[in-house]
């Protein structure tokens, strides 16, 4: 059970995030939790749930949600939310989590970095000076990887070189730069630190760089090895984000995995017009354990009902 300063550090920073956005004119608005679609991307497991007899999913992330209120003129917007992803537990890890999610109309995420570097920056109450360093550099640096040329064999080398055990002959070139940025490259991060520019692969929702066709502009915060945000410039392009989705269903049904029906009302929002805008998620229970030196993720749960 958490002690009252674990609750009264909670509702502080809950506080002084409203405050933040209310001080910058953001609406903060509360979307449903449950769906009838949810995040096709093979990575993330969603929790399934069964409503009026109808198949449901509780939400991996706000995201499609609060898009479709950018598209009918909300305005630059956050939410502080609950959400949900199956077949994660741990240390740093729950199925149940707590999200701060925000759009911000007419940045790009470079504005974006710069305005998660004044939430800090408020929420530590002292000057933040964030080092900035791209993905490609981050692999450049601590495994003179040169990622605009090395294919998946050479990933997969990389991989067998620095983690020990895996199987690497059978991961995908994505996979590989999955493993080595959380068990190698992100090892050498110190404080916080902003990673961006990441590979066109892994850009998700993300907008593709116009003058780097390798390049999404997307960027992660973290602390040490710790990944506390995801944020990129938004991708308004409806034909572009349904390709990318069926893409996802693909790699889903290569691996054995139930297909995803595509989001269609979020689809829509897209092709009404999404504004140019900006958008970052930060696990809110990850940046207490930070705030406040918690080693574990349950440390900072108001409540574990999963715990034992």
């Amino acid at each position: 059970m958490p002690d009252r300063q674990q609750l009264q550090d909670r509702a502080r920073m809950y506080r002084h995030i409203r405050a933040f956005f209310d001080d910058r004119d953001y609406l903060e608005v509360d979307t449903p939790l449950l769906g009838i679609s949810t995040n096709s991307d093979f990575h993330i497991h969603s929790v399934k749930a069964q409503v009026l007899g109808k198949p449901v999913y509780l939400q991996t992330s706000p995201e499609f949600a609060m898009k479709r209120l950018l598209a009918a003129g909300s305005g630059s917007i956050y939410q502080i939310c609950h959400a949900f992803r199956d077949e994660e537990q741990g240390r740093l890890h729950h199925p149940e989590f707590t999200l701060l999610e925000w759009y911000s109309l007419g940045f790009d995420y470079l504005q974006l970095m710069d305005q998660v570097e004044s939430l800090l920056a408020s929420l530590l109450q002292r000057q933040v000076d964030i080092p900035r360093t791209t993905y490609f550099d981050c692999f450049r640096q601590a495994l003179g990887l040169d990622l605009g040329q090395a294919n998946a064999a050479e990933c997969q080398q990389a991989v067998m070189a620095h983690i020990p055990g895996i199987e690497a002959a059978r991961l995908t070139r994505d996979e590989c730069l999955d493993l080595l940025m959380s068990q190698v490259v992100a090892k050498t991060f110190k404080g916080f630190s902003l990673v961006y520019d990441y590979p066109a692969s892994q850009a998700a929702l993300a907008r593709i760089k116009p003058d780097n066709p390798l390049c999404a502009e997307r960027f992660e915060l973290f602390y040490d090895d710790l990944e506390l945000a995801n944020g990129f410039s938004e991708l308004t392009d409806a034909a572009e984000q349904r390709r990318r989705f069926e893409q996802d269903n693909q790699q889903r049904n290569s691996l054995g995995l139930a297909t995803i029906a595509l989001d269609e009302a979020f689809l829509q929002a897209l092709e009404t017009g999404l504004p140019a805008s900006a958008g970052v998620a930060v696990g809110l229970d990850r940046l207490l354990m930070v705030l406040h030196g918690h080693p574990e993720i349950q440390a900072v749960l108001t409540l574990d009902t999963l715990g034992d």
